[in-house]
């Protein structure tokens, strides 16, 4: 490689790297707790779940106890989970009988609790989990249609070219490199020799979040619509067909009452007995209270035995005979095929906590990799040949990053204390409480940080503060809730038991760097 082209992928790579570092920071860090997302619901709620509770579901209950605040009659009605829970999202369509009062020819939709019954709207019902899962690719900056989603598709975009030029950068020393870490050296070699190490422990993590990240951002939320516009006369049905490749079959509304009592419940048994180890995550009834009524079982096998593929039976519901049939152990189209392998490898829900130990390492690995990358274009600029004003600058924006990406730790650990003392008797709803107190905190500590433009300060009140919060989240569970770490272990409450030993854990660790930490010396 000349000289020439060498200084160009460089300076690509680090020019590439400084504009994304604190937006990918923040996609990285809240991505990494989001592998939590099922145990942090769990634990929020202070309801734990069994596997594939869903199917276990007493659904006649559940649709009785719907039909006191909602008519359900000539509409189509959608019961489906996203994670695992006992709230599942709930969609009622418009009503199909055009004499329908106008309240009833709205369609609606809500959350909820398949065990209490409760009914929720979506601000009252929202989560921990929904939100962090959300922050990670920037969906609550959707103020103009998908600008969050494309912005957080650009980041993936150019982390992905980042990668690739860092890879040709260090192509020579790749492996002589890895090998090498001087501790007493200036700090531009240890943050160098850091930066490289770690880097090259991450590189197919990150190369693969990056592709897959890109894909389900740019490819699949943000041009999808469009393409759904432009090419299929924004006819969902055809999109939805050509996308994955099975007929949509819209059932014809009879308009006559359907005489006989209909038990949902039977037809997701009768699926269970079909596909034993299928994991039912969606419940679909077509003109409910119709002659034509029918009945969509759908779901998909378990990620530790199959990545690909889903399936489902619809049954009509007069007579239980079966229409309509995917069966969800045969090949799967292409396309649908390629979303799903993209997604297992995305969301790491392909294996137990295992596997979600793994992601969560390497996810803070790579954040670490993004802080040490910032912090070697810092210490390389700042040398006396370079004017006075361009040290400034750099030194601000690099404060600026620091006070950004460091702070989010504390606050994520102030969020969930909040959360779970105070969320009952917040008026304007849960997302208004987290909204309101994760980012005007997050801005306050991030000012505070800058003004004060010290980044030695910043890391270590950020980790000691997080670690402080941290150590006070299994013991702000315990009084509100009684469920102690003993109690849930004892009574194999899994999802909310690891949420408290990580946060025990996380805090240990945290506290562990505070004291290893020393003041930079002139």
């Amino acid at each position: 490689m000349s000289n020439r082209v060498y200084n160009i992928m460089f300076h690509t790579h680090t020019i590439s790297g400084i504009i994304i570092s604190a937006a990918l920071y923040v996609i990285f860090f809240t991505g990494s707790i989001t592998f939590l997302r099922d145990e942090i619901i769990a634990w929020e709620r202070n309801e734990p779940v069994s596997d594939n509770y869903f199917s276990s579901v007493d659904f006649d209950s559940v649709i009785s106890n719907i039909k006191t605040e909602h008519n359900l009659n000539n509409r189509d009605v959608t019961f489906f989970q996203r994670v695992e829970g006992q709230s599942a999202i709930t969609i009622l369509s418009a009503s199909k009988d055009s004499t329908a009062s106008k309240q009833d020819l709205r369609r609606n939709f809500f959350s909820t609790n398949l065990t209490s019954h409760k009914i929720e709207k979506y601000s009252d019902s929202y989560t921990l989990g929904e939100f962090f899962y959300r922050l990670h690719f920037f969906a609550q900056l959707n103020f103009f249609g998908r600008s969050g989603y494309f912005l957080s598709g650009l980041v993936a975009f150019f982390f992905l070219f980042a990668i690739l030029t860092g890879v040709i950068v260090h192509w020579k020393k790749i492996i002589s490199s890895f090998y090498v870490f001087r501790p007493k050296s200036k700090w531009k070699t240890i943050w160098t020799d850091a930066h490289v190490a770690l880097g090259i422990i991450g590189l197919p993590y990150q190369f693969m979040f990056a592709v897959t990240g890109a894909y389900l951002i740019i490819g699949y939320s943000v041009m999808l619509p469009p393409v759904q516009s432009l090419l299929f006369d924004n006819n969902s049905e055809k999109f939805e067909k050509a996308l994955k490749n099975e007929e949509v079959t819209d059932y014809a509304f009879w308009g006559e009452e359907l005489e006989k009592t209909i038990s949902i419940n039977q037809f997701v048994s009768k699926t269970k007995s079909i596909w034993p180890n299928l994991k039912v995550n969606r419940l679909q009834i077509y003109n409910y209270g119709d002659a034509n009524m029918h009945v969509k079982v759908s779901g998909h096998p378990h990620f530790k035995n199959r990545l690909l593929g889903s399936g489902h039976l619809t049954f009509k519901a007069i007579d239980g005979q079966i229409i309509d049939k995917k069966n969800p152990y045969t090949n799967s189209s292409y396309v649908e095929g390629t979303t799903n392998i993209l997604k297992r490898l995305h969301y790491g829900d392909y294996g137990g906590y295992g596997m979600k130990l793994i992601y969560f390492l390497l996810g803070l690995i790579t954040c670490f990799v993004i802080i040490s990358g910032v912090l070697i274009w810092l210490v390389a600029r700042d040398k006396k040949n370079v004017p006075e004003y361009k040290r400034k600058f750099n030194s601000w924006l690099v404060n600026i990053y620091m006070a950004i990406c460091l702070s989010i730790y504390p606050m994520t650990a102030l969020i969930f204390l909040v959360v779970k003392c105070f969320s009952y008797n917040y008026e304007d709803g849960k997302r208004a409480l987290i909204y309101n107190v994760f980012f005007w905190g997050w801005l306050a500590l991030s000012t505070f940080f800058i003004i004060k433009r010290d980044n030695y300060f910043t890391n270590k009140i950020s980790l000691l503060l997080g670690s402080i919060l941290g150590f006070l989240v299994p013991i702000s569970n315990g009084v509100v809730t009684g469920n102690w770490p003993w109690v849930t272990w004892q009574k194999g409450y899994s999802q909310i038991f690891v949420m408290d030993i990580f946060w025990v854990l996380l805090s240990i660790t945290a506290l562990a760097v505070v004291f290893k930490l020393k003041p930079k010396t002139n």
